[in-house]
Order: structure tokens, then C-alpha cells, then sequence
């Protein structure tokens, strides 16, 4: 789960929770199992509420891109109640976003430890291990949590994460169990579409890939990722045109991604 995906979850949570922020930065259809868990301390106790109306603020200022602001409001936040998990999320998401992984990680870790539960907080932690540290057995444990969560309202993604973190370990058969179930569980998530092509390409089981791929971008906005993976497979398969065209797409769509510069194939005219 990328942080722009956990912002949408903790302000979609925030608004159940009636949040300020909910007032001043637009909604969102994203849910959270956090929406339907109070936040940790006493809901009545006035510290709570400064914690709670200065989270708001730290987020909607975070949407706003004013990054320096946003901090000082979830530092003020956690000032007042320690305890308050939603300002431990968005402060790691801000940390997140700057690069400083030390403190992201120990604010994604707290929320956790704080709601040791939920499914939110622990695909948030999952994800960050796998995809920022690379403790794929770690992240592992935490997408299994939030798995067993009966009230985490959005299984699959977490199921598609655990999966994406097997991939990227090495570890294919896990990582086939879990997108598959991803997929029953949601069709449509983009996210296990397009893993399950790279990992069936990796199995060399080429023609299974390009229907996964195929699946991917008739509901999927194309990646760079996704369409060198497509050029690749369609090389495999020895059709010539058509990686040409993923080709010319991805240098056109993505010129300075660095999948678009490993490329060395000239495209014709």
C-alpha cells in the first residue's frame, strides 16, 4: 500500500470519526478498519481531542503538499496523547515521504503496538518492512494479522501485499498462494493482476502471464512496471510487434523511469 493509499484510509477513517479535516480537504471513497475502531485513549478526555482535531489538521495540511506545517500539528498531536494511533499513521506516512525511514518506521511499528489488531495498522507495517527495509518474513507475520482481522474491510490488499513481499523474496509459492487469493477475494485488484503475470513470467508459463497482463490493463492505468514486464512477455512469445508497441509506450509514458532506461532495443519508426 503505497502512502498516498494509506492518507486516503486514515482520512476516510477521520471523516467516520468527524474529524475537522474532513470539512476542509475533499473526500475520498477509501475505507479503513480504523474507522470503526476508536483511536487509543480516552475519546472525552480533552488531550484526546487536541490530539485528534491536530491529526486532522496534520493531514489535511500533508494533501495540502505543506509538509513542514503538517509535522508541527501531528508532533502537537502526539504531545497530547501518545496513545493516539491515526497520528502515529499520518507522521509515519510524512516520514515516509521525506526519506527519514528510522522515524517512519518506529511511528508505522507504534500504531501498530498501539492497535496490535487491526488490519490497517499492520498492512501499513507490512508494507513498509517489504518495500522500504526488505524483512520479507517480518512484513510477512504483520500481513498475516491484518488478514485475521474479521473487521478490516479490505482483506484483499493485504493479501495482494503479502504476496508482492513474497515475490520480491523469492519465495514463489507463497507468493502464488496469496495473489491467488487476493484475486478470489477481489478480481480486480490491479496490484495482484500484475504480480501474478510477473511471477508466472518468472515461471516461464509466458502465455498464462500475457492473459494476466491482458486482465491488468483492461481495469488498470499502465506503470512502467507493468509495461516492460509486457514487452518482455510478448518477446518470449516471439511477437515481435507487439513488444514494439510496449516498447514505444513505456518511453513515451515513463522516459525517466528506470525501466524505460534499461531498455536497449531501438524502436523502429
Amino acid at each position: 500500500m503505497r502512502p498516498e493509499r494509506i492518507l486516503a484510509a486514515v482520512f476516510a477513517a477521520a471523516c467516520m470519526l468527524g474529524l475537522a479535516a474532513c470539512a476542509t480537504t475533499g473526500g475520498t471513497s477509501a475505507t479503513s478498519s480504523s474507522a470503526r475502531a476508536k483511536p487509543a485513549g480516552d475519546p472525552e478526555n480533552p488531550k484526546t481531542k487536541i490530539a485528534k482535531d491536530n491529526t486532522a489538521l496534520g493531514l489535511g495540511y500533508m494533501q495540502q503538499g505543506k509538509l513542514e506545517v503538517a509535522l508541527e500539528k501531528l508532533q502537537k498531536a502526539l504531545a497530547a496523547d501518545p496513545r493516539h494511533a491515526d497520528a502515529h499513521t499520518v507522521i509515519a506516512v510524512l516520514f515516509e515521504r521525506i526519506g527519514d525511514n528510522v522515524h517512519a518506521e518506529e511511528h508505522y511499528r507504534r500504531a501498530a503496538q498501539l492497535r496490535p489488531k487491526s488490519g490497517n495498522e499492520n498492512n501499513n507495517l507490512g508494507w513498509f518492512l517489504c518495500n522500504k527495509l526488505a524483512r520479507y518474513d517480518e512484513a510477512a507475520t504483520h500481513f498475516e494479522i491484518a488478514v485475521a482481522d474479521p473487521f478490516y474491510q479490505t482483506p484483499a490488499v493485504a493479501l495482494a501485499n503479502a504476496g508482492t513481499c513474497a515475490l520480491k523474496g523469492g519465495r514463489l509459492d507463497a507468493a502464488e498462494r496469496d495473489l491467488r487469493l487476493a484475486l478470489e477475494r477481489g478480481p480486480d485488484n490491479a496490484e495482484a493482476l500484475v504480480q501474478m503475470a510477473d511471477l508466472l513470467y518468472r515461471k516461464n508459463e509466458f502465455f498464462k502471464a500475457r492473459a494476466f497482463i491482458q486482465r491488468y490493463e483492461a481495469i488498470g492505468q499502465p506503470t512502467a512496471q507493468s509495461l516492460l514486464l509486457g514487452r518482455n512477455i510478448e518477446l518470449r512469445l516471439g511477437n515481435g510487434t507487439a513488444a514494439v508497441d510496449y516498447t514505444r509506450r513505456l518511453r513515451e509514458r515513463f522516459p525517466d523511469s528506470e525501466q524505460a532506461r534499461s531498455l536497449n532495443v531501438p524502436v523502429s519508426p
